[in-house]
């Protein structure tokens, strides 16, 4: 047997510059597809020194003569779908793109796999959106969907579509619904990133403050590499199936916050309530967090956890980093990062 080829949807991403990265190390080929109107920019890619070990092809979804052309040039062994206008709130003014993007061209990758290669393992990255006003806690596989954003919603079709090409085709087609997962390779408009980033740039005098939305809202939060070996292993299982993927715990925002403000040397105290409430650095007496109901989304998910037993039975996949852990890495890689920026800055 040669070497195995993937390629990889949204090559840009976090998952996707982590993803390449492990498989590069199973001895993969990697190919990268990547919209010909982005920006270009690799960084992700370059920071974890993979860039010039991945293939970049040219992959739009929204084209399917252009899938259909990679698919039969390239000939991958396996596919993960991580595309997607992933940002929820966006979704929200941006509702047919996102269908588009998230729904559409899931169907469109399907529908070329399966006339020119039906016996490609396709990974579908789905989303702990989909239980959105949620049925049950923690969320299963069995657990009923509701999802809450037009973002939500496309991914729902994403699943089922996923689903209904594995029963009606007999493809090896998976859903990972993957909760919330996060790294210093997160982009900036997550609130996650927002956050430590925006407390080192405090750190270094480059901000005065946060403004951010719902304190309370509770997520499952993991760490991003661990991940995307999960993804890796669902399509390396005897039998196609959807798993969650999740560490099993739920923290808010707020603890979020607090962790990542220690971690950064504040001595964060609260006043107020609502949107009048106001995140205080006790050592200075200036307010560094602030509320505003501009960040609120319109139908808020207020709790999400994954119960992960499946993927642990049957896969052996289980979380590894804790929450306090994960939050440390993010604020001190951005530490750094708004560091090395300053230093730059005063060179020039």
């Amino acid at each position: 047997m040669g070497v195995k080829r993937a390629l990889i949807t949204g090559i840009r991403g976090q998952d996707g510059a982590y993803l390449a990265k492990f498989l590069l190390e199973k001895g993969y080929e990697v190919i990268g597809g990547d919209r010909r109107s982005s920006d270009g920019d690799y960084w992700r890619l370059k920071a974890l020194g993979i860039d010039k070990e991945v293939k970049i092809v040219y992959l739009d979804l929204l084209e399917l003569t252009n899938i259909m052309r990679v698919i039969d040039k390239y000939k991958p062994d396996e596919v993960y779908n991580l595309a997607a206008q992933s940002f929820v709130q966006a979704s929200f003014e941006q509702p047919l793109l996102t269908s588009e993007v998230n729904a559409l061209g899931v169907l469109r990758i399907l529908e070329a796999l399966r006339v020119f290669m039906p016996e490609v393992r396709f990974y579908q990255a789905s989303t702990s959106e989909l239980f959105g006003k949620v049925q049950a806690i923690p969320q299963d596989e069995n657990t009923p969907f509701y999802p809450r954003s037009p973002y939500g919603v496309s991914k729902l079709f994403a699943f089922w579509i996923t689903k209904n090409y594995r029963e009606a085709y007999g493809m090896f087609a998976v859903n990972g619904i993957l909760f919330n997962h996060e790294s210093p390779l997160r982009g900036l408009e997550f609130v996650t990133r927002k956050i430590t980033y925006g407390l080192a740039r405090i750190k270094y005098g480059l901000q005065d403050k946060i403004i951010l939305g719902n304190l309370e809202a509770k997520r499952d939060w993991g760490y991003a590499p661990e991940y995307v070996e999960a993804m890796w292993l669902m399509l390396q299982a005897d039998t196609p199936e959807d798993y969650v993927v999740a560490t099993g715990e739920t923290h808010s925002v707020r603890e979020f916050v607090e962790i990542a403000a220690e971690v950064c040397g504040f001595q964060l105290v609260w006043k107020g309530k609502g949107t009048e409430e106001r995140g205080i650095d006790q050592k200075t007496g200036k307010t560094i967090i602030e509320i505003s109901s501009e960040f609120y989304r319109p139908a808020e998910v207020d709790i999400l956890l994954g119960n992960p037993r499946k993927i642990y039975e049957k896969l052996g996949w289980k979380p590894r980093t804790s929450f306090r852990e994960l939050v440390q890495i993010m604020m001190e890689a951005d530490l750094k990062l708004v560091s090395s920026q300053v230093r730059a800055h005063r060179t020039l």
